[in-house]
């Protein structure tokens, strides 16, 4: 009896250890998680409606499809579709009028050919009394792309009846970018080391970078630069090409394309020459050489990202050369293989008696309509840096002779990293829907970019990748949902914040509204929460000097100096960046400039970015802007608590594994913005004089304490020099 209740035990032991791991999520499988369909009415009408498939699949990325398409139903509805030739009741019909007869009788060719090549339609139709889904486009990735599309519908509790679906990106170029080292580590990276495993290409494939591959393209991406803007010449050695080929035959099937940052001194440093110098005729015949011989190993190579003149960084300007003409010998060299240049436009002076905010707009602005029709120019979001918040770039519309690609970091190098929630879809649409009246009222970031396809038959997008080794793909969960809203956004640059974020919720935990409904206001609410912990009212770039994570208001050298981005005194913080200062707003549209030129309508989330405000100037609240500074910060920490009671809401509704790992990094996050707060607070007030209200808690270190040491955690029982 004893032994029967041992094997008993031990044998409810493993049905519960087994159950626990059973229900273990780890966060692989990103938004492409086919579980089971919740709703038992669509689980039985999908069934239904997705019982034989007609797909014929003779291309690579037509196999991917097939494959996508398959995996997504078993997974969805416990259902591998029968195959079939023939028009039958509920059946799919996927192809293109080249791959597939049934499509060409059923679609007319006018609304085929209508379709760019990326895109798609999915229709319900009725054919002689029979219902049949119908999934068309003109060329192969249009039908991969409508593929994840039809599963996103799936995964999303969305109705199959009366589908009438086309779409098509908005945008031509919608690319990652991937600030990786040879070395496999990642600047600006928190999520691993690179996925890139330069020593066993190109004959080995992890499976991973395959899964990587169909993640971008369920989201559109079609185009991934795989090494750092602060580029290694020796990426372009020949060994190092054929390796990258490897890569680039994985992303094929996927309709992604490699791109390579080139080092602009690469003649000189693997080429052999005395000189990198643009006129130099050596020189250009170097790179008309070089890039012959990358099309030759990777034969849809997508052209180059350049970082030029910049923190160092070689470019034409060293041999008395503009960034036109630099970029322009690179675009030749790639034309006639139809390849592109991205020229980043991230370039600054560093010079105490300049404004880094215009150093861009000044120096490209002049060289408008000089680029050849095969470059972008890359600005940043914003004329600093990443910052937590920026006014948008006054080259996006400024430039309206040259094509723009804007830069968006996905990675969250000053907005804490992989160990803060902060949801970036919602600063993504601030910018993109940011007005710029270029060509008068409701011009917006979006629309300059879009409008790019009519003036110069391109447009283009790139984030900076936060993706690495990381089981979970980008170390915070909620990182995630930063790649997939880049993405989705890149495809159309009009999608909401708010619909991005329950679709990514939607496929990565549940339709269950017990768990969406928490979930989204967390994720729309983490941005301003960050922003009011950090950087409130248009500070910015007073994050850690050497780590980016943490406050260092105080940070003070010769090199580099906080002190040129708050200008605090005893009187005033701000920077004047109006007429009778630096005249940053000059560089924006009537009425955008007169708005940020006034104190009285400029918004008060960038007042300090452009005003220079006495501490007891009366905001709107009616608080003095010490007061309201002081509010912010402590309503950042209050809100992280809020974001941790209502996660703690979920227990028991989400896995464990996903559960506890988001708490955990949660109150992290609340560690750190105390950190923020009290060490800023402390700073700005020794300038201020002014007390911290009575309602708030007094930090509980000096600011001496902070100043000290690079973490917020309890040293007490140390000694500091």
């Amino acid at each position: 009896m004893l032994l029967s209740i041992k094997k008993l035990s031990l044998l409810l032991f493993f049905i519960l250890s087994f159950s626990c791991f059973a229900y273990s999520e780890n966060g692989y499988e990103l938004w492409l998680r086919y579980h089971k369909v919740e709703n038992s009415f669509l689980y039985k009408g999908y069934q239904e409606k997705c019982q034989r498939i007609v797909f014929p699949s003779n291309s690579d990325k037509l196999a991917a499809a097939r494959k996508e398409l398959i995996t997504g139903l078993e997974g969805l509805i416990n259902t591998t579709p029968k195959e079939s030739t023939k028009i039958e009741s509920n059946t799919i019909i996927i192809g293109t009028r080249k791959s597939s007869d049934i499509i060409s009788k059923l679609l007319s060719s006018d609304e085929i050919d209508a379709l760019n090549k990326e895109g798609y339609i999915i229709r319900t139709m009725n054919i002689v009394r029979k219902q049949v889904i119908v999934i068309a486009a003109k060329e192969d990735i249009g039908i991969l792309y409508g593929i994840f599309h039809f599963l996103r519908l799936m995964q999303t509790n969305c109705s199959l009846e009366k589908l009438s679906i086309k779409e098509e990106p908005k945008l031509q170029y919608r690319v990652l970018n991937h600030w990786d080292n040879l070395n496999g580590t990642i600047e600006r990276g928190y999520a691993g080391y690179s996925l890139w495993d330069w020593e066993r290409l190109p004959r080995y494939i992890d499976n991973r970078i395959i899964d990587y591959a169909r993640a971008n393209a369920s989201i559109g991406i079609n185009g991934v630069v795989v090494n750092n803007v602060n580029a290694d010449a020796r990426s372009l050695l020949p060994e190092w090409l054929v390796r990258a080929s490897g890569l680039a035959n994985a992303f094929r099937p996927y309709g992604i394309r490699l791109f390579l940052t080139a080092r602009f001194s690469a003649p000189q440093e693997i080429g052999g020459l005395s000189t990198s110098d643009p006129a130099n005729l050596q020189v250009r015949q170097w790179w008309k050489d070089k890039v012959k011989e990358i099309y030759e190993i990777i034969p849809d190579f997508g052209g180059f990202l350049v970082k030029a003149n910049s923190e160092g960084q070689p470019g034409p300007q060293d041999y008395g050369q503009t960034h036109a003409f630099g970029a322009n010998m690179l675009a030749e060299a790639l034309e006639p293989y139809g390849g592109v240049i991205f020229w980043r436009a991230f370039v600054y002076h560093n010079e105490r008696n300049i404004d880094r905010v215009v150093n861009g707009y000044n120096e490209f602005k002049p060289l408008d309509g000089q680029f050849h029709k095969n470059v972008f120019v890359q600005p940043k979001n914003g004329a600093i840096d990443f910052q937590p918040r920026e006014p948008f770039h006054p080259l996006f519309g400024g430039m309206p002779n040259t094509a723009l690609a804007i830069e968006f970091q996905i990675t969250q190098e000053n907005l804490g990293h992989a160990g803060h929630l902060v949801y970036l879809g919602s600063l993504f649409e601030e910018t993109l829907q940011s007005d710029t009246y270029a060509q008068g009222k409701n011009w917006t970031v979006s629309k300059v970019l879009q409008n790019y396809n009519k003036t110069h038959e391109m447009s283009g997008i790139a984030g900076v990748s936060n993706i690495g080794t990381d089981i979970n793909w980008t170390g915070h969960l909620f990182g995630q949902a930063n790649w997939h809203a880049f993405g989705r956004l890149a495809w159309n640059p009009d999608f909401t914040s708010q619909e991005l974020a329950e679709e990514w919720i939607r496929m990565t935990f549940s339709n269950d509204k017990t768990i969406l409904s928490p979930i989204l206001t967390i994720m729309l609410m983490s941005r301003e929460t960050a922003v009011d912990y950090m950087m409130p009212i248009g500070l910015n770039h007073i994050m850690n000097y050497n780590t980016h994570n943490g406050p260092e208001p105080w940070h003070d050298d010769p090199l580099w100096t906080a002190f040129d981005y708050h200008k605090v005194t005893k009187d005033s913080i701000g920077i004047n960046r109006t007429t009778t200062g630096s005249n940053a707003v000059s560089q924006y549209y009537p009425p955008v400039s007169n708005v940020f030129n006034n104190i009285e309508t400029c918004p008060e989330t960038l007042l300090l970015w452009f005003h220079r405000v006495p501490w007891n100037y009366k905001m709107k609240s009616g608080e003095t802007l010490w007061n309201e500074m002081v509010k912010h910060y402590y309503k950042g920490v209050e809100k992280v608590e809020k974001m941790q009671l209502i996660w703690d809401s979920l227990s028991q509704k989400i896995d464990n594994e996903r559960f506890g790992q988001v708490k955990s990094l949660l109150q992290l996050q609340k560690d750190e913005a105390i950190w923020w707060r009290d060490a800023c607070v402390l700073f700005f007030q020794r300038y201020s004089g002014m007390p911290i209200p009575s309602k708030y808690e007094t930090p509980k270190h000096s600011l001496e304490y902070y100043q000290k040491i690079p973490f917020p955690y309890e040293w007490e029982k140390v000694d500091f020099p």
